[in-house]
């Protein structure tokens, strides 16, 4: 049988390298975006499309494409009537956006994204039904993006965040995040949970599966600045993710750092 080889991505900066297959651009979000809407017949579709649609499709998608496995899922149940922030490696691209439907089902998730995110013409009420909440693209913007999230905390539900930011597909390791990510949890007092993607050698085929993680609930010591509070609570999250990514045992993409290339 003929050995798989191995591909390899050579990077610059692992906080900046982006290796989405399809890089989409950003569009504009300023303070007039609607975040909520109040039409009746807006959320009974948006009800529809996550609970019918979105959330069954999840769950199929990630059985038969990655034989997803969720372990220790069950931190999260005594906080299901509670608002809560989740932190997980951003490594796959569909499913980045479908294994949180499935780690807090039947919590709903909204994922913090980028607003290239809603740029395809057709599908932004869609994916806007479905949980996307688009970074401002404008300062001014943020107070609105931030009452949309004391908005579904206070229903209950989980707002999912990737720190690292970019895409690394098959990514085995933890990139190195900064803490601006843990100031929503500092700033709602909400409790913080961690999802971490692992990847484990497949019995037949090449492509890896996947084993989720989930760890917490993580608060930040008292007795500190926000500031403080933020980086006490991300590296409390990171060092957990970084356990957790050592039970990775499968390389199906290889990252070298471009000045080790020649090393």
């Amino acid at each position: 049988m003929k050995k798989r080889d191995t591909q390899i991505i050579y990077y610059s900066d692992e906080q900046k390298d982006e290796f989405a297959f399809d890089q989409k651009k950003d569009v504009e979000v300023g303070p007039d975006f609607k975040y909520i809407r109040k039409s009746r017949l807006w959320n009974f579709l948006a009800f529809l499309a996550y609970r019918f649609i979105m959330t069954p499709i999840a769950f199929i998608y990630c059985k038969i494409k990655f034989k997803l496995k969720v372990k220790n899922a069950e931190v999260i149940k005594p906080y299901l009537k509670e608002g809560i922030f989740i932190y997980g490696n951003h490594t796959l691209e569909a499913g980045d956006a479908f294994i949180p439907n499935v780690v807090t089902f039947p919590k709903k998730t909204y994922v913090i994204v980028r607003s290239a995110n809603i740029s395809t013409k057709g599908t932004k009420n869609f994916i806007m039904m479905n949980g996307a909440l688009p970074i401002p693209t404008k300062i001014t913007g943020m107070r609105n993006f931030m009452n949309a999230i004391e908005k579904r905390l206070l229903q209950g539900s989980a707002i999912m965040v990737y720190p690292e930011a970019h895409i690394w597909p098959y990514y085995t390791e933890i990139r190195n995040f900064k803490g601006v990510s843990m100031t929503y949890p500092v700033k709602f007092s909400a409790p913080s949970f961690s999802t971490t993607v692992t990847f484990v050698k497949p019995k037949r085929g090449k492509k890896p599966n996947v084993v989720v993680y989930v760890d917490g609930p993580f608060f930040p010591d008292e007795g500190l600045t926000d500031k403080e509070k933020s980086e006490n609570l991300r590296q409390k999250i990171y060092d957990k993710m970084r356990e957790r990514s050592k039970l990775s045992n499968y390389d199906y993409i290889k990252y070298v750092k471009k000045e080790e290339k020649n090393g």
